[in-house]
């Protein structure tokens, strides 16, 4: 069931030196079989459609990987739709399609689709379950043609909004654990079932477009090919073998799909990346694979950082001078690939809250997100699940988003010469930097400074519900709105007392982590230790459930952990002031969820070494 079609795209790719392009109503029912069977053509009857232009698709052919990045513009996500897992019932014979509203999300039509492309949207990238509708575990790979027939039709329906396509394996029910495993024959069977899969999709797909990509992988390709959803046990591969493991995967990916011949044999392709974390993919023992097509791959990372304020409600405010710098340092980071002539997609993204409303500031988190993408050659692909573009209604939730959104779209800056769109991008970032700096001054007693040391409480509620400054930075504005903090400076030996105040943004419950931070301890006052004396819960004396000890993550920030159930045993660099690392623990303050924190305030004493 093949539409061996491009629709209209007569404004796209005159030029090999494309800019970058950072960019309603319709029923959600699902469609009758009749207009179901419809909306796809069969192979014998397949041809192209009416405003098909033949030259558009030679100009694709002929673009590079940066090229095609440009030209990919602004993307969205089709997410929890058509790899919401529902494997047993799949297999058991039921009717697939009415899977994809399992995890939530209506049923896709074509309205949907043009929709999100008139919302400002060039690209969409369509999360995919392939074993949903395998019978893998009795060896049988064969994809239901059901479901290999309904991802080509949400293709069809991409292609005629004129949108670029990208389809993946998804996370898939966690099979890609079986490459991890001790069993060495369920390894093989991962590789010959992930070669079957992309076999079939492959086929299915190879006269296409060019504006369909093939993405190797999800997040999984990394530390989760050891995952234990499929085989029962945590896999066996050290972190050298897992990025053996996922080069190797990358690599027998291009490798079958170039063998394919037709549009396959040229086709871009997206690499995942490690975890598709970006300090991760930027580490050495990534490979991107060899490849007999030249400039054809891209790579793909996700970015939700810092995730305290893009994936839990704890944090409701960014754009902090920290928050940027991470931002920023982390894309530039990035741009080792696009310099080596890589384009970068960043296949997801996005600031989320448990019921779907925006939070505060997403604008500015995308807007500075999006430039970093014009400066640095990325195309940015926007995770969404009917937050911003409601899928039901075909409308957007927020009119800031849908400005930026619209505004970043290909169109509006195609006829722009690239260093045009990476100067406003960089003119954009430089200026929110400095803007956010100015502000970081008012209503902060002790700001953030390489020439003092600052002690702190960090803290995560249990539910991860409220939040202050956690991690080895000290940034006083990474907080829940309401949280009042008094921090202080350390000026050499001395006690010394620092508290939070929850009261103005709800009771926190319990903790799930917490430590005294000293930012810059470890550098000004070498040696140190910090012995905590006593710490107080809403006024009451907290009695300590072992002994505390200083050390530190990051060799510049000095830690004292309250509360941090991933440490098990000592760290090599913990000390004390008595030398004696007898009771010792990092866990000195179990709150359990029950415990309801109003204030917190710990009085610790500092010690030079003798």
């Amino acid at each position: 069931m093949k539409m061996k079609t491009l629709s209209s795209v007569t404004a796209l790719l005159l030029a090999a030196l494309i800019p970058a392009g950072c960019g309603n109503s319709g029923s959600t029912e699902k469609p009758t079989e009749t207009s179901a069977a419809e909306q796809s053509v069969s192979e014998t009857e397949a041809a192209p459609s009416e405003n098909a232009v033949p030259d558009d698709e030679e100009a694709i052919r002929k673009m590079t990987s940066l090229d095609m990045i440009r030209a990919m513009g602004n993307g969205i996500n089709l997410g929890n739709t058509l790899e919401a897992y529902n494997h047993s019932s799949y297999v058991g014979g039921a009717d697939p399609d009415g899977f994809e509203t399992v995890w939530g999300q209506p049923y896709t039509t074509a309205e949907m689709i043009q929709g999100m492309k008139d919302a400002g949207f060039d690209t969409i990238r369509l999360p995919v379950a392939w074993t949903n509708g395998m019978n893998f575990e009795t060896g049988d790979y064969t994809i239901d043609e059901r479901l290999m027939n309904r991802v080509e039709t949400v293709v069809n329906y991409a292609l005629d909004a004129d949108m670029y396509v990208i389809v993946n394996d998804h996370w898939d029910g966690g099979w890609w654990g079986m490459f991890g495993a001790e069993d060495t024959e369920t390894r093989d069977k991962a590789l010959e079932m992930y070669k079957s899969m992309w076999t079939q999709i492959g086929e299915n797909f190879k006269d296409y477009s060019y504006k369909l990509i093939f993405e190797s992988a999800n997040e999984e390709l990394g530390d989760r090919l050891n995952d234990k959803d499929v085989t029962g046990s945590e896999g066996v591969l050290n972190k050298n073998e897992c990025y053996e493991t996922a080069n190797m995967i990358n690599s027998e990916f291009v490798k079958l799909i170039r063998s394919q011949g037709g549009n396959n044999a040229d086709r871009f392709l997206l690499i995942a990346g490690y975890n598709t974390d970006i300090s991760n993919t930027c580490d050495d023992r990534f490979k991107m694979p060899e490849d007999s097509a030249d400039s054809k791959l891209l790579l793909s990372v996700h970015y939700y950082t810092p995730w305290d304020y893009c994936g839990t409600d704890s944090v409701d405010h960014w754009g902090s001078p920290t928050d940027i710098e991470e931002q920023n340092g982390l894309f530039k980071q990035l741009s080792k690939f696009s310099e080596q002539g890589y384009g970068v997609v960043i296949g997801e993204y996005a600031v989320m809250k448990k019921d779907g409303t925006i939070k505060p500031d997403t604008d500015k988190f995308y807007a500075n997100l999006l430039d970093n993408c014009d400066l640095y050659d990325f195309c940015p692909v926007l995770w969404d699940c009917s937050n911003f573009y409601k899928r039901s209604s075909n409308t957007t939730s927020n009119e800031a988003l849908a400005k930026l959104f619209s505004e970043r779209k290909y169109e509006n800056e195609k006829d722009k010469d690239i260093e045009t769109v990476k100067s406003e991008a960089k003119a954009r970032i430089e200026e929110l930097s400095a803007k956010a700096v100015e502000e970081q001054m008012e209503g902060i007693e002790l700001m953030p400074s390489d020439d003092m040391a600052i002690a702190w409480i960090m803290y995560n509620s249990a539910d991860y519900g409220i939040t202050y400054s956690v991690g080895d930075v000290y940034d006083p504005t990474g907080c829940t709105t309401g949280v009042k903090a008094q921090n202080v400076q350390i000026t050499g030996e001395g006690t010394y007392t620092v508290s939070l105040d929850f009261s103005e943004c709800g009771t926190a419950k319990g903790t799930a982590f917490s430590a005294l931070g000293i930012s810059n301890g470890e550098e000004l006052f070498p040696g140190y230790t910090y012995t905590i004396d006593e710490i107080l819960i809403n006024g009451e004396v907290f009695e300590m459930a072992g002994k505390s000890y200083t050390c530190s993550d990051d060799g510049k920030c000095s830690r004292v952990n309250l509360y941090n159930g991933w440490v098990k045993k000592l760290p090599g660099e913990a000390r004390t002031a008595d030398g004696d690392l007898e009771g010792c623990t990092a866990q000195i303050m179990p709150l359990g969820e029950k415990t309801r924190v109003n204030t917190i305030s710990v009085t610790f004493t500092a010690k030079a070494p003798d």
